[in-house]
């Protein structure tokens, strides 16, 4: 008999991935659109990794509503994905603030 997800975990992964998810666009959308500032390859490289997090996310988020993520062995592997689009995001993160604060005048 194959193992199965204890009850709640599911919903707390899709929980978790809808919250990080819905962060992502808001910030792609007030950084990508609405902040001022030139785009330079730190902006790019940053805009590419916030895009790679939001498609990871989209794609852990599609793994967590199967079915077949009741078994152990899927639901760990929508945790890879999860934990990969994370990864990603801190990455996008962490360039957009260096680029912003290397563009940000002196005083």
């Amino acid at each position: 008999m194959p193992q199965v997800v204890p009850a709640g975990y599911r919903q707390g992964i899709i929980t978790a991935i809808t919250v990080l998810l819905g962060f992502s666009l808001a910030f792609w959308r007030f950084w990508g659109f609405e902040s001022p500032g030139h785009w330079n390859a730190r902006a790019l490289f940053a805009a590419l990794s916030l895009v790679g997090a939001v498609v990871l996310q989209i794609v852990a988020l599609f793994r967590a509503l199967r079915i077949e993520d009741d078994a152990v062995t899927e639901y760990r592997q929508t945790l890879r994905w999860f934990i990969a689009s994370d990864v990603a995001l801190l990455i996008g993160l962490a360039i957009a603030m260096l680029d912003a604060a290397l563009a940000a005048p002196a005083d």
